[in-house]
């Protein structure tokens, strides 16, 4: 015989356990990872939510940019402007 032929065949290596493997973190863990962000964001949107502004605030508000004309509006800025300018310098 030859020496081939003698050769034994190299021995089966053992199974790593399932959680040595790196895809069945991927598989577990990006779920997981997205969970967690969804309900960090859903405590933070409750505990820092913004308070309900009333209906009668925004009327009177949308009431009071009614009332000021064109004309006024325009003048705001130019107005801002030369009561600036005409501030003294120290």
């Amino acid at each position: 015989m030859t020496t081939l032929a003698r050769q034994r065949a190299p021995a089966p290596t053992p199974s790593l356990p399932w959680y040595r493997h790196a895809f069945v973190w991927l598989v577990f863990g990006l779920p997981a990872a997205a969970v967690v962000a969804a309900t960090t964001s859903g405590i933070i949107a409750i505990r820092g939510a913004d308070p309900v502004v009333p209906e009668y605030a925004t009327a009177a508000k949308q009431a009071a940019e009614e009332s000021l004309s064109r004309e006024e509006a325009s003048k705001v800025p130019a107005e801002l402007a030369r009561n600036h300018a005409a501030t003294p310098r120290h």
